[in-house]
């Protein structure tokens, strides 16, 4: 059997991954002078009741590498190969904390995979993970899947401002003021390098979700995994979206709508939503 390992920026709920055995790093989430772990100390509601009190944007750090370094050895000691598969090297240091823990743990039987994704796209590859070790695969293999199929991942979303992504680093200042505009709401997407884009913007949530429809019509949807909509906050809207695409002949049934968590939350803010799936090949 291998040990499959994400961190919290893979939005599953604590009972998800007991369900599916993954093992989950929490990421680290900062308001003022307080530090919270996420899915330990703080819930996704605590989360965006605390964004909504404070003002000003959050901050997230990444795992210590010496947490990461105790899943491998326990790994080990129960004779595992490990799998973990981080949140994008794009977006946090979290990929490369978890290869120098692989460097500390000794390498052998360890291997640390880059999403160059996050929330609802880190999570398909993790639960494709999981599908692969408990087909029997080896820890080799599953990397190696994982890798492939991280090729396909789209993950689209309409959010309400740009300013945390802006004041997090997370964009430009140039794609900062182009996207804030009166009324507009900015599309963003996550690209294949694991970075956060602006390709578009809309008069709207609404128009907004126009945008997200079109483009599913346009890249279809893979069968064979799963479609979620993702929102912050907000569950009406991923209502909303989840309708929608419905009406276009997409099975999302309700397990599928995911809050995004603090890890991704803080950066994005509330009142957004967004799909995210693995295109056909």
């Amino acid at each position: 059997m291998v040990k499959i390992i994400t961190d919290s920026a893979a939005d599953f709920e604590p009972w998800e991954l007991e369900k599916q055995n993954i093992s989950c790093i929490p990421l680290t989430v900062i308001f003022g002078e307080r530090e919270y772990q996420e899915n330990v100390n703080l819930s996704k509601e605590q989360f965006y009741r605390l964004l909504a009190e404070n003002e000003g944007a959050p901050k997230t750090a990444q795992a210590s590498p010496g947490l990461v370094v105790e899943q491998f050895n326990q790994a080990r000691q129960a004779g595992q190969e490990a799998v973990y598969i981080t949140l994008s090297s794009a977006l946090s240091g979290t990929y490369q904390s978890a290869c120098m823990a692989r460097e500390m743990a000794g390498e052998e039987g360890i291997w640390v995979v880059d999403s160059k994704n996050a929330t609802g796209g880190q999570r398909l590859l993790v639960e494709y993970a999981v599908r692969l070790r408990d087909e029997g695969r080896s820890a080799s293999e599953i990397a190696e899947g994982v890798e492939r199929l991280r090729e396909r991942i789209e993950l689209y979303a309409c959010i309400d401002t740009l300013e945390y992504l802006y004041h997090g680093g997370r964009i430009s200042h140039t794609a900062y003021k182009i996207g804030t505009l009166a009324q507009v709401k900015p599309i963003i997407r996550v690209s294949r390098e694991g970075k956060v884009e602006v390709p578009s913007k809309a008069m709207g949530l609404r128009k907004g979700m126009d945008y997200l429809c079109r483009f599913l019509e346009q890249r279809k949807p893979s069968a064979d995994f799963p479609l979620y909509v993702m929102y912050t906050a907000n569950r009406d809207n991923a209502q909303v979206l989840a309708e929608r695409i419905r009406q276009l002949g997409y099975d999302v049934p309700e397990n599928r709508l995911i809050n995004v968590g603090a890890a991704i939350g803080s950066h994005i803010g509330p009142n957004g939503c967004g799909i995210v799936y693995v295109g056909e090949a």
